[in-house]
This record gives C-alpha cells, structure tokens and sequence, in this order.
C-alpha cells in the first residue's frame, strides 16, 4: 500500500462513513498529494498522524486540499 493510499484509508475511517468513504477518497487523493508530499511524506500511516499533520499545516495547504480535510470534519 502506498503512503498516499494510506492517507485516504486514514481519511476515510476517521472522518467518514464507508459509503461516504468511496466516493471521497479519490477527491482527497487528488486534493492533498501535493500538500502530503510536501509537508507529511515522513509521517507513518495510521492512528490518525497523517490527518493531524496535515492539519497542523492547515494554513499552508493548497485551497483544495483544505476544502478537503474542512468537509472531511463537517461529516
């Protein structure tokens, strides 16, 4: 499994249910890749820590990638 896949499961499984889960995970994959790379490729999958690191970078996200992770929280 990739780390960007990762990521998605991450996002998925703390953010969403399992149906919501498959329809975002592709749009969070393209929306937080750059940003995952930039700011949290060392970062090991699960627990959550790849979320909170890229919250912790919430300001210097990508517009889309934000949108991403806010609407990832609403639901």
């Amino acid at each position: 499994m990739s780390k960007l896949q990762a990521v998605i499961l991450v996002c998925a499984i703390g953010f969403c249910s399992s149906s919501i889960a498959q329809t975002t995970s592709s749009d969070s994959r393209g929306a937080c890749k750059q940003d995952y790379d930039k700011y949290c490729a060392g970062i090991a999958p699960g627990g959550g820590r790849i979320v909170a690191c890229l919250n912790k970078q919430h300001d210097q996200l990508t517009e889309s990638c934000r949108k991403a992770l806010d609407s990832h929280k609403k639901q």
